[in-house]
């Protein structure tokens, strides 16, 4: 038998400690064997069970208590892809030639991969480092360790095109840096970030518990929600008309996984809203409508920026309107009143994308089996 001592390493259980959840009380390290009485009184109760601040152990996945959210990680698992499935030999192709896109569809295209290789990045900070510390559900937990695998695919799926079509990576991994209204829209989102990621943050009081609501519903309702969709639009519109589709189906695929997150998160909100009333106050809803309208504000500008001409049948006014019907539907979903009535939907086949199965090959790109894809050469 392995004498751990012997080898220079620590026992693996010995004084193991896992860092609590905020406002979880993990149990006291009983000095004398527990009763089976004992034992059976520190099993988890579904009662027990909350999204923040529970008493209940957070290693414990059973009893379910909020399937909704089980139901959601075995949703993603189905929808599982790999950017290594998709064939990009047509956009090297199209990319290489000089005649193959205009200069307004390049500048779409390396607008949307400055964007969304960071952001991605920063949903997967928010998760792992913030947001996952202070669920003290389980199987919310268990959602959001996928959530997290996703947003990293994402970020290899941004890498795979950059490099796919031999961009130059400095300036699009640096954009967040140089692009005013790609730098604006990040530097929206990061004192949310700042805020779960702090050490010192712990929730358990109106305050923080506040901080926290309202750092899940930016990121939910905007950042994946709102912040996304002109990039979507613009690449899948691209791919509608039969241009760089190996890149649009994959923001196919991206979009379908961005919508489940977002309705996740809403999900999120809405169960923590009927535990805790308490904070839902006017003043909140209040402060919540000003970041809408700023977040309505900054991606707008990032649709000027991007099309600074009709481009694709698409232009930026037609993106007004857009962001505002969606911001009225994530208004909706939380139970905030929308805030652009009359606001309509000039986009109605993005809808289609959301909901388009992996088998269905809309972009009629060839799907390869993604244990070997990432050994072939496109060229």
């Amino acid at each position: 038998m392995l004498n751990f001592e012997e080898e220079g390493v620590t026992k693996p259980l010995a004084g193991l400690r896992v860092p609590p959840a905020s406002g979880f009380v993990p149990p006291t390290p009983a000095t004398t064997p527990r009763s089976p009485a004992d034992a059976a009184f520190r099993r988890i109760r579904v009662e027990d069970k909350r999204i923040i601040n529970s008493k209940a152990d957070v290693n414990q996945l059973v009893p379910f208590k909020y399937k909704w959210a089980w139901e959601k990680y075995l949703a993603a698992c189905a929808n599982h892809w790999m950017p290594q499935e998709i064939n990009m030999s047509r956009d090297i192709e199209l990319w290489k030639n000089p005649r193959g896109l205009t200069e307004d569809e390049r500048r779409i295209v390396t607008r949307n991969l400055g964007f969304f290789v960071t952001a991605d990045s920063l949903a997967a900070n928010n998760i792992v480092l913030g947001t996952y510390r202070h669920i003290t559900a389980p199987e919310c937990r268990q959602y959001l360790l996928r959530q997290a695998f996703e947003e990293a695919i994402h970020t290899h799926a941004y890498q795979y095109i950059v490099e796919s079509l031999n961009l130059d990576e400095g300036a699009v991994f640096n954009a967040y840096h140089e692009i005013a209204s790609i730098r604006d829209k990040d530097e929206f989102l990061v004192p949310f970030i700042d805020t779960l990621t702090d050490p010192s943050f712990r929730t358990g009081t109106p305050q923080a518990d506040q901080k926290l609501l309202k750092s899940l519903i930016v990121f939910s309702c905007l950042m994946e929600g709102l912040f996304f969709y002109v990039g979507f639009t613009q690449i899948l519109a691209l791919g509608r008309q039969n241009k760089m589709t190996g890149s649009a189906e994959q923001y196919m695929y991206i979009l379908r996984d961005e919508s489940m997150h977002c309705n996740f998160g809403i999900d999120l909100v809405n169960q923590i809203k009927l535990e805790n009333p308490q904070l839902w106050t006017a003043e909140f809803r209040e402060e919540l409508t000003g970041i809408f309208r700023k977040g309505v504000e900054l991606e707008y500008r990032y649709a000027e920026d991007t099309m600074p001409r009709g481009v694709l049948g698409l232009n930026a006014p037609m993106f007004k309107e857009y962001l505002r019907h969606i911001c009225n539907r994530r208004c909706q979903q939380i139970g905030l009143e929308p805030m652009y009535p009359g606001a309509a939907n000039p986009f109605p086949w993005m809808s289609e994308m959301i909901d388009l199965k992996k088998e269905r090959n809309f972009f009629e790109t060839r799907v390869i089996e993604y244990q070997t894809g990432g050994a072939l050469n496109w060229e």
